[in-house]
């Protein structure tokens, strides 16, 4: 089945985001700059031109007082109203928590490199994924509260590191990272020289081979999309 995703850039500048998540969604995409003030239709009727949403990461935090970061919240709100399929990814994910009633806060300190993450239950969003798999991060924000009615999807000694809310999904690790983004984010820190050499010290040829793991969220995303437009009442 044909599937167009738009992707909600929400990176700062120039960034590896488009690249990445373009290559890792095998289906059309539209990329819209939303810190640039590019946003996509609002998701209203058949006509909508798309069929699911990635929201990507960004060097801000979800609670600065930014007014595209206001925009996005009122037309995040519409796509969940909408019930249009969606995955956030880091920022995203701490952006679907806060905009759909959750709760973000900033932890103090900054989860960064290759970590593990845990799975809790058996969401198709990780279907054929091990119980506990390797997955970059980077951010110093946490969901500290899931929406309500929410599900706690996956976790790590941070904190909740996916959920779900109807077919509104975030994660908080980077499946769309390859070892170049990871390097380019790792030099692009203001780090001491020894949290450097610790985070540079966990890009191995063996943790990125395992974080492969990791890409399977992009399609079972695009399957969990693909039952939704199989839906006769998704327009309802």
């Amino acid at each position: 089945m044909n599937q167009t995703i738009a992707i909600v850039d929400a990176s700062v500048g120039e960034t590896p985001a488009e690249r990445n998540l373009s290559r890792s969604l095998d289906a059309e995409t539209q990329v819209y700059k939303v810190s640039d003030g590019r946003f996509p239709p609002v998701p209203t009727g058949p006509n909508r031109r798309y069929d699911g949403v990635v929201v990507s990461g960004s060097q801000t935090s979800v609670y600065d007082d930014l007014d595209w970061i206001h925009d996005l919240t009122s037309w995040i709100r519409d796509v969940h109203r909408a019930d249009v399929p969606t995955l956030g990814i880091c920022w995203g994910h701490q952006f679907l928590a806060q905009s759909l009633g959750g709760r973000v806060v900033d932890m103090g300190e900054h989860e960064l490199g290759y970590r593990t993450v845990r799975r809790r239950g058996d969401d198709p969003l990780f279907a054929d994924m091990p119980a506990s798999f390797t997955a970059f991060q980077t951010h110093s924000d946490r969901v500290a509260e899931l929406p309500p009615g929410s599900a706690e999807l996956a976790r790590n000694d941070y904190g909740i590191q996916a959920f779900r809310l109807g077919t509104r999904y975030g994660v908080q690790f980077h499946p769309e990272y390859d070892r170049e983004t990871a390097e380019w984010v790792i030099g692009n820190k203001e780090l001491t020289d020894d949290r450097r050499a610790a985070v540079t010290a966990t890009i191995t040829d063996e943790s990125v081979a395992a974080a492969r793991d990791a890409t399977t969220v992009f399609g079972n995303f695009l399957e969990l999309v693909a039952a939704h437009q199989r839906r006769p009442d998704r327009f309802g």
